[in-house]
Formats: C-alpha cells, sequence, structure tokens
C-alpha cells in the first residue's frame, strides 16, 4: 500500500499531516496532497493544537503519546510526525480506519 503522507524510514514511520484548527470535531478529513488532513477541535494557540494532535494521533494509533513526536511544524498548519515502533502499513490503516464512519 503506497499512501503519499507516510513513509518507513528504519524503526520508524514520519507522518506528513496539515491540521485545520477550530473544527467542530477531532477527525481524519483525508489526504490533501502529499499530507494527511486533520481537523482539530483545539485552538493554534500557545501549543493547544500541537497537544491536541499528539492526543488524537496516540488515541487513533492505539500507542502511548510519548510514542507521537512532533519533529517540524510546531507553528505551521504543515506538520511532520515521528512515530517509532509501528509500520507504515499498521499506520495506515489505523488512520483510514479512523475516517471512516462507523
Amino acid at each position: 500500500m503506497s499512501v503519499p503522507f507516510l513513509r518507513e524510514e528504519g524503526d520508524a514511520v514520519w507522518l506528513a499531516v496539515k491540521v485545520q484548527p477550530r473544527a467542530s470535531m477531532n477527525e481524519v478529513a483525508g489526504a490533501q496532497g502529499e499530507a494527511l488532513r486533520i481537523r482539530l477541535t483545539a485552538p493554534p494557540v500557545e501549543g493547544a493544537a500541537n497537544e491536541e494532535l499528539v492526543r488524537f494521533l496516540a488515541r487513533v494509533l492505539e500507542c502511548p503519546r510519548r510514542q507521537i513526536e512532533l519533529v517540524r511544524g510546531h507553528r505551521s498548519r504543515h506538520k511532520v510526525v515521528r512515530i517509532p515502533g509501528m509500520t507504515a502499513s499498521a499506520v495506515a490503516s489505523k488512520l483510514l480506519k479512523s475516517g471512516q464512519p462507523d
């Protein structure tokens, strides 16, 4: 499975994300170019959206929050997240599953 927003490198997966803050709910909103669009309820002030992104990804990927590392884009909507100890196919499967209605 080739997913443009995921890259597996060594023992980690790198995820390119475009965040939409102040949304009505936290959700995976699908791919947008080379990034995965994620809507978050948190505002983009004082790191609230970054913290909400880490919390949301940890819940969706079923891993501890400390395993999600925001590498780039702390003050931008375009972010890069590093997730060690997972495969790209596992991450893609969980992300795509969370974006579908129950």
